[in-house]
């Protein structure tokens, strides 16, 4: 079941790691031997300043049985983080059978708008290298949590008008089947120059030319239109980081303009660090949206 990594091999909120059963060793191993792992692949360019990404793919996929995928984004308030601390992340995934692509990008102070320009080249190369690795580009999904939910968002709303796909450019627009935020900043603008003001947003984009336009360029909020892919957000409604507020605009206006989307509120719940029970229902929450969508089974 996709509950197994919250419910399995989960951490209890008392700090203790859950013990493994049976059923677990026997997962474990059946995951060990039915994958393949392909890492540290340069994305924007064969130069080792490239940021890279990691491509779990099973065995048994194959040019006439392409597999579900999801592109993971971590976090870290696109100041740090790392890809290898957000591999758990994946297991969900991989437990129903899909490839996943892990990703790094450039962060830290000053670098506002890479982390999105990246992410999006991550996601061209997922798709010009579909065939090579036997993945659905009819069943893309994006993901990731806190700053790389934002990402995720940005990922998969913006359109190539938006102009930040110079790193990476291409003719054909960017398309995914959904977006899962996990507690994701949907409108920069207002965590940079607005009542939300967030120190890391304003060092993300410290010094760039005119920052507080580039601050909305990059707000997912604003590419809101008919046609988006399904958007499912998890978030608490007591996040002090990522304003509840704004993830309930966003499925407003998604709702407004006829995008599949849903909004699963943690009551109570902070940045992230949701208890196993809560874990164990957005999981399935998740299976269930994306099953509803046609991307699962």
């Amino acid at each position: 079941m996709l509950m197994l990594l919250a419910a399995g091999i989960g951490v209890y909120p008392q700090g203790n790691v859950a013990p493994p059963g049976p059923e677990i060793t026997t997962w474990v191993a059946a995951i060990g031997s039915q994958y393949y792992v392909v890492p540290n692949v340069a994305y924007t360019g064969p130069n080792n300043q490239s940021p890279k990404l990691d491509v779990y793919v099973p065995r048994s996929a194959t040019a006439t049985a392409p597999v579900p995928t999801v592109i993971f984004i971590h976090g870290g308030g696109w100041m740090g983080g790392d890809k290898n601390v957000a591999v758990l992340s994946l297991l969900p995934y991989l437990e129903m059978g899909w490839a996943a692509v892990n990703v790094d990008y450039r962060a830290g102070p000053g670098t506002a708008p890479a982390a999105v320009e990246d992410c999006r080249c991550a996601l061209r190369w997922v798709i010009g290298n579909a065939k090579k690795y036997n993945l659905d580009v009819n069943k893309l999904v994006v993901t990731g949590e806190s700053a790389g939910g934002h990402l995720a968002l940005a990922t998969g709303m913006l359109p190539a008008s938006a102009g930040l796909d110079g790193q990476c450019p291409g003719a054909e627009e960017l398309k995914v089947a959904a977006i899962v935020n996990w507690n994701g900043i949907t409108d920069v603008a207002d965590v940079f120059d607005g009542p939300n003001q967030e120190e890391f947003a304003v060092k993300w984009l410290s010094g760039r030319p005119d920052p507080k336009d580039l601050a909305r360029r990059v707000s997912p909020v604003q590419y809101v239109r008919a046609g988006l892919p399904a958007i499912l957000t998890i978030h608490g409604d007591a996040d002090m980081i990522a304003p509840y507020a704004q993830v309930v605009s966003l499925h407003k206006a998604l709702d407004d303009a006829k995008v599949p989307n849903k909004l699963l509120t943690i009551a109570g719940g902070g940045h992230g660090g949701f208890k196993r029970d809560e874990l164990v229902r957005t999981y399935a929450a998740i299976r269930e949206f994306l099953k509803k969508q046609g991307i699962s089974k």
